[in-house]
């Protein structure tokens, strides 16, 4: 390994257990009971610590499924939307990778089982709501946490759009997918999978979304092959419910890891701007961070390097150059 990267690492290792674990086990193949026990360390320190430490005594954070039970919407539109509600909290544990078999985690998956209704029809939470964006991140963090989502994949199925990915305006009449809600909607199905094989109907759902990204090398429109959004284009952490071409790369890397699949070759172009975007040092930047109520921030701001930013990348970039290099020796 060379010195540059080698210090990379160390300051990677030099963080949060939250962190720590991902780098052991996706950058340095450390053995497993390596990787597992700084993994446990997130419940009891760090990041994961102080998020369960926000939860409230019936299980949600802030009192509330999508949004704090204060809010309103002025605060909204004077600071931006909320971050630090049940259903953003849970996703920012599976991050963090909380192992689902922990305390901590089996007492929330109950607790919120028994008291937690999403703001917009009073359902129970593990049942979802009508937002397909919504949905995909809570079939995620159910998958994740050992819980039974299948009705909502079974929903979200019958809400693709013809083009193959999803909108969460589509109740609005959208009739095109977006790249926020097919990443969010993918990212579940893909948790689902995981943890349950998925049914034939779940994996070429999440086919078709994927097709829909790589007909468009995760950046461009189908009809101009222009790029779609400037957003796109800048890393950030967490993402939220926000696409950016890092997301979707980690997501192809985790999906490809799954299944057995060889990279696409359609997110070359997608790779080859990540690997221009690396500072001379080796590390990425934040290139901006979404305002809004959150419980704590883990970076050092918008334009320094960033933990996490880099950690997505140096993972994703060691995922396609391995495989690059198996295709070319067989």
């Amino acid at each position: 390994m060379p010195a540059s990267e080698t210090s990379v690492i160390d300051w990677l290792l030099a963080s949060d257990p939250a962190i720590r674990w991902q780098v052991l086990r996706d950058l340095l193949d450390a053995p497993e009971p390596v990787w597992s026990a700084e993994r446990q360390k997130v419940e009891r320190e760090g990041w994961g610590a102080r998020l369960l430490s926000f939860q409230d005594a019936d299980g949600q954070w802030a009192g509330g499924s999508f949004l704090p039970s204060d809010f309103t919407r002025e605060e909204w539109e004077a600071t931006g939307q909320p971050w630090t509600a049940t259903n953003f909290s849970l996703t920012q544990l599976r991050e963090f990778g909380l192992d689902p078999r922990s305390e901590s985690a089996r007492r929330t998956v109950a607790l919120i089982g028994g008291n937690c209704r999403w703001d917009e029809g009073g359902q129970p939470f593990w049942e979802g709501e009508v937002e397909e964006c919504i949905n995909g991140r809570t079939v995620g963090d159910g998958a994740y946490f050992g819980v039974d989502v299948s009705p909502i994949v079974e929903r979200l199925l019958g809400e693709r759009q013809s083009d193959g990915g999803w909108n969460c305006e589509r109740a609005n009449g959208s009739m095109r997918s977006s790249f926020h809600t097919t990443i969010n909607v993918l990212e579940g199905l893909l948790e689902y999978e995981r943890a349950t094989g998925g049914t034939e109907q779940s994996r070429e759902a999440r086919r078709s979304g994927e097709d829909y990204l790589l007909a468009r090398h995760l950046m461009r429109r189908l009809s101009t092959g222009e790029p779609v959004d400037e957003k796109f284009m800048q890393f950030l952490h967490p993402n939220r419910w926000r696409f950016d071409v890092l997301r979707a790369l980690d997501y192809f890397r985790a999906s490809s890891l799954l299944t057995g699949a060889a990279p696409d070759m359609r997110l070359k172009e997608a790779v080859e701007y990540l690997r221009l975007r690396q500072l001379e040092d080796g590390r990425w930047p934040l290139d901006w961070r979404v305002s809004g109520r959150a419980w704590f921030v883990m970076d050092d701001g918008e334009g320094e390097p960033s933990r996490w930013v880099t950690l997505r990348a140096l993972r994703v970039l060691k995922w396609w150059d391995g495989r690059q290099a198996e295709h070319a020796v067989a």
